[in-house]
Order: structure tokens, then sequence, then C-alpha cells
């Protein structure tokens, strides 16, 4: 069975969309509202009919992801460390978080309810990102290995940017979720790098 490395190679750009957006707000305390939108926004349709779908059904909200992969493809790159670290710690909680079904019940069940606030105030507000941050605290950061974020102390220190930096983690498990189902996984990163920069780039073409 031929893997369906377009929808792979999506996935994957949520992963590390999220991620940068992660090293990004933790070094100058700003995210753009458009892709901490979708980020979010992509945890909280738990049928989407396509790849695609997670992410708005638009090949534009995920350009910095697929950016950031081109980058990180090419032989010796140095840019986006903290984000290549971000995605791989991402893809090893993706593989603990599968084997507690208990966990991955009570995540299903508090997004359905963050769903629900998103509604009466806007996938972004405040408080429905510090509802997904303490979901994340509750839950993903029970493992033994957890995710260290390095940034200005300044910025770190403040409740909504800890909060936010908390739910774009768990926006890029929710994305390692989708790339595993899709038949994604880490020897891709290894022995497939070419098929997946070929996606990245054809896809960067159509936006």
């Amino acid at each position: 069975m031929s893997k369906n490395w377009q929808d792979i190679t999506l996935a994957l750009a949520g992963v590390f969309q999220s991620a940068a957006l992660v090293e990004q707000i933790a070094k100058t305390g700003y995210v753009q509202p458009e892709l901490l939108k979708c980020s979010i926004e992509s945890m909280l349709d738990l049928n989407p009919p396509s790849t695609l779908d997670v992410y708005g059904g638009k090949l534009e909200n995920l350009r910095t992801g697929l950016e950031v992969m081109r980058e990180l493809l090419k032989p010796n790159s140095q840019k986006y460390r903290e984000t290549l670290r971000y995605g791989l710690g991402v893809l090893h909680l993706q593989k603990k978080l599968a084997g507690r079904r208990d966990m991955l019940n009570v995540i299903a069940s508090r997004l359905e309810q963050v769903n629900q606030q998103a509604q009466h105030f806007s996938s972004t507000h405040d408080n429905v990102i510090a509802n997904i941050g303490t979901l994340y605290s509750e839950t993903i950061s029970t493992f033994r290995f957890r995710i260290q974020v390095n940034g200005d102390y300044n910025y770190l220190q403040q409740q909504r940017i800890a909060n936010q930096i908390r739910a774009l983690l768990l926006a890029s498990i929710r994305s390692a979720i989708l790339w595993r189902q899709i038949g994604g996984n880490r020897w891709h990163l290894l022995f497939n790098r070419k098929d997946i920069a070929r996606q990245v780039d054809d896809l960067l073409r159509r936006i």
C-alpha cells in the first residue's frame, strides 16, 4: 500500500508549525493571531473530513509549518533548532500518550467542553486558552518526559503566555496523533526525507 505522502506532510507541518509558535512566543512574547487560531481550532474539530480540514481547509494556514519543514529538511541546517527539539519531543509524547487510552478519553472529553466554550467566546479567548493550558498540565505534564521550553524569562513567567505555550504544545501533539493515524512514523524522518521534501516544495508552490 502506497503512502499518502501529501497528508503525512500536512500533518507533520501541523506538528512543526505549532512547535515553531512555541519557540516564537517564548522568545518574543508574541504569536500571530491567525496562526494561534489555526493551532487552537485544529484541536476542536475531532472528526474532520480531510487532513487539510483540520487546519481550516486552506494550505495557506500551514505556510509557516511547511517553510519550517523545508529548512529543517536541508542537510546540516542550523535554523529552527529549538523548534526541531520541541517537534521531536512532541512525537515522543504522542507515542507515550497512545498507550494511555484513559488519558486520551479525558483529553477528548475536555476538548469537547472547550469547543462549546469557544462557541460562546472565540477559539483564542484567554479563557479558552487557559482551559487548554490547564488540560495540558493535568494530562501531558504528568509524564516523566517533559518538553523544556527555552525563552525570555520575563515572558515565560507570564501566566497568559504560559497558557498559550501549553495550548500550542497540545495542538502540536494533536497533529502528531493525526500524523500517526494516516501512516506517519519516525522512520520516515530518516529514510523518506526526499519524499517529504518533494511534498513540501509542491505544497508551497500551490500556496
